[in-house]
Order: structure tokens, then sequence, then C-alpha cells
């Protein structure tokens, strides 16, 4: 069985000129959280999870810890070829895996391009292998890497594409499946699990880090939003069967490729209303939303919906609206949906953005408790911040004199002060 955590503190890991990844054993690999630059404790570390990538990251110089001082020191040459440069290393994690540090870098010069809309975790080099710190935050084998060959997704999904040629919802996902490799789409093809219901071309805020629309000259969106409304028909289309065929499946409106459902709540309802007329007892429909309409998510909820998941960076309302910049909704929508829902006796995650030493602050957690208490969801999911971290810090202009608790300790003050409370990464499966 392999090693749960390392032995030997890890090295630096950075990239020279040519890209290539290097180890640096004068110097230990180095976590950070806000500005502040740390050693990750050993059980901070586990083995870079399979289905996770290495990342390059230009323009900015790793830093790591001096073994003798404790010191942070920033390698802005690469030690191999002086008067070169070394660039910093980070880990984009495989899923149902949370960040405890993040990469430890600096920018070389102020201001300059924002990295992609990627989560940037501390990596580094110890007894042959890769270690990152994170741990496991969810058992679900939903997105494992590996479980089916690309050569298998694309003829299923080629064989459905010809199947439902004027779909087309299905017609966008199949871009999504061969084009992005986005795992829900692929689930959807493959009948298991979670499928996609992408919905909304437009939406009502303009979320910093949102993953689909990005202003020209900033960092690109990772994926094409959504151009049209599918009818009803066509949502049911994709849902019935995969609800029929699906042990424990789900189906979700609000993804990537899209705006904010809510406002294709009318859509939504209508296509609800058909997949429970023909799916009654089976699986879950989840909407993942912003939550800023708590009337249509009522509409919703009396339609059939399960579970809401709802999009969180930050529990306080000032960081909340310099996040998400939004168009006639605030923090107090977002939490009236949360209770709307609970009334009617229905499912809620928070998909909680987890960037440490923002989500560990001390006030931080003390208004997510505020919220917990208030609303009474039943479920964080622990997603990572898929952004620059200086981008985002300047970006909702963060400001703490706090010290961060840190992840793990304020996951385990969660856990204890709301033992009801459940924590994961993927929407659950509430029926079979």
């Amino acid at each position: 069985m392999p090693a749960t955590h390392p032995e030997v503190p890890p090295r630096l890991l950075y990239a020279n000129e040519a890209g290539e990844i290097c180890d640096f054993p004068e110097l230990m690999a180095a976590g950070r959280s806000l500005h502040d630059f740390q050693l990750p404790e050993p059980h901070h570390f586990i083995p870079l999870p399979e289905g996770s990538e290495l990342f390059v990251l230009p323009d900015r110089s790793p830093v790591g810890i001096d073994p003798t001082t404790g010191d942070a020191v920033h390698l802005a040459e690469d030690p191999a070829r002086p008067g070169r440069p070394a660039h910093g290393v980070a880990a984009f994690m495989a899923p149902a895996h949370t960040t405890i540090y993040t990469a430890a870098f600096e920018k070389k010069e102020p201001g300059g391009i924002p990295l992609p809309l990627f989560a940037y975790t501390a990596v580094g080099w110890a007894e042959g292998r890769f270690w990152v710190c994170a741990f496991r935050s969810d058992p679900d084998l939903r997105q494992e890497p590996g479980r089916f060959k690309p050569s298998t997704i694309k003829k299923a999904t080629t064989r459905r594409l010809k199947e439902f040629p004027e779909n087309r919802l299905i017609q966008h996902l199949g871009t999504c499946s061969l084009t992005y490799g986005c795992p829900a789409a692929i689930n959807f093809f493959m009948d298991r699990w979670e499928a996609p219901l992408p919905t909304s071309p437009t939406c009502n805020a303009s979320c910093l880090g949102c993953i689909s629309l990005q202003p020209s000259g900033c960092c690109p969106a990772t994926q094409d939003r959504i151009r049209f409304i599918p009818t009803p028909e066509e949502i049911a289309e994709v849902a019935i069967p995969h609800l029929q065929r699906v042990k424990q499946g789900v189906v979700s409106f609000g993804q990537g490729c899209e705006g904010e459902p809510l406002l294709q709540s009318t859509t939504i309802e209508a296509a609800i209303t058909l997949i429970r007329r023909n799916a009654p007892n089976r699986g879950t429909i989840n909407l993942n939303s912003n939550s800023s309409l708590p009337d249509q998510v009522a509409r919703l909820a009396k339609a059939g919906l399960d579970s809401l998941r709802v999009s969180l960076n930050s529990a306080q309302k000032l960081y909340h609206q310099r996040y998400y910049q939004p168009k006639g909704f605030c923090l107090n929508e977002v939490k009236e949906s949360i209770r709307v829902m609970k009334e009617a006796g229905k499912f809620v995650s928070l998909n909680y953005f987890i960037l440490p030493g923002v989500t560990d602050s001390p006030p931080e957690y003390q208004a997510l408790c505020e919220l917990i208490e208030d609303c009474h969801p039943d479920f964080i999911q622990l997603r990572n911040l898929n952004m620059d971290p200086d981008w985002y810090l300047e970006g909702i202009n963060f400001n703490t004199l706090t010290k961060p608790m840190g992840i793990l300790q304020w996951h385990a003050d969660l856990a204890k002060r709301f033992p009801s409370l459940r924590f994961g990464y993927f929407n659950p499966s509430l029926r079979d």
C-alpha cells in the first residue's frame, strides 16, 4: 500500500525556461495562505491524485522554505542555468480533493494577465513522487479517472448524437463531452451518475471567476456558454432516460457552460413536470444556482425540484457582492432561497469556494456559522476556487487582521459545531 503522507519534507518544484519541471533539494516545498508562505506539516500532504495535472505558472517565481532558517526564499533563477528564469509550479487536482494550501509563488512584476481559471494547489517532490497539500473530501468515485477509455467515451457519445440529431441539448452536450472532456457530459453519454441540463444563455451576475464568460482582454473562459434555451421536451429527452437507467441517478440544471438557470424558470418548471410525469420516483432533480430569485425557487420546489446547490464564495455580504457583481439581488435573497427550499422539505447544499486564508479566516468562519444557524443547509460541497488567488484577493479587496485558522482546523471546527451537517464534493443522490 502506498504511503499516505511523506516521511521527509517534500522539496520545492520549479519549471525551467523549456517548461520542464524540476525539484530543488536545497529548499522545501512551501504552501501559501493569503500572502503568507508556510512550511506544511507532513500530514498536510497526500500523493498527487490520479487524474490531476501540473501547471507551469509563467511570470511567477516559486517560493520555498530554507530548511536551516525556516525563512521563505524566492527562487527567481533556474539553479541549473543561472541567469535564466525559474517559474512556479502548481497542481490542479482531480475532483473530490480539497486544497489545504495554495501554491507558493509571487508575481515577478506587478499587474500582468491573471492565471487561467483553475485552482492552484501547493505541490512538492519526495520519495520518488509528487505530493500535494490537500485531503480527499468525498469518497464518491463518480469522476475517477480511467474508468472509461477515451475511445469508449467517443463511441458512446457519437452513437447518441446520431440517435438524437434534432435534440439541440444533446448535440450541445456532445461538444462538452468530446471537446472539453466535461465529466458531467461524459456521465450522460455513459449512463452513469450525474447528468447535466444546461438551460440558460444569460445571467444576472458578472462573477469575477465565471468560467463561461469573461471580458475581452482578461483570461479566457474555459468553455463556451450555451447559446440557446432548450425546450422542455429537449430537456426531458436527456433527463428521463438517465433517471430511468441509472441507479441513484442525478440530473442537474445549472452548469459551467451556462448562465443562471433561474432566469429560465418557466422552461425548467415545465421540464420538471414532464420528467416527473414519466419518472415519478426515480433519481434526483437538482439545481445549481446563484439562488438569486427565491420566488422562482419556490415554484420549482413545488414542481418537483429535489435539491438546490447554492453557489457561495463568501458568507459575508461585502465579499459576496464584490465577487458576484449581482444585478438586482444580494446575499439576503440567497439566504431566502435556502429557507424556501427547507420550508418545502427539500435538500440544500452550499457550493462553497475554498481558498486558504480566506475561507478559514475567523470573520468568514463566523459569518458562515451564522448562515448555517439561520438557514439550516444540509450539506457543504468543498470546492476549490478556480481562480488566480492574487486576482481574487484584489477583486474582492479582501482584508483581515486576524490569523487564518487553517483549512483542516476550519473543517474540524465546523463538523464539531454542526454535527448533522454533511460535507463532500459532489451533489448527492437522494433516492434510487
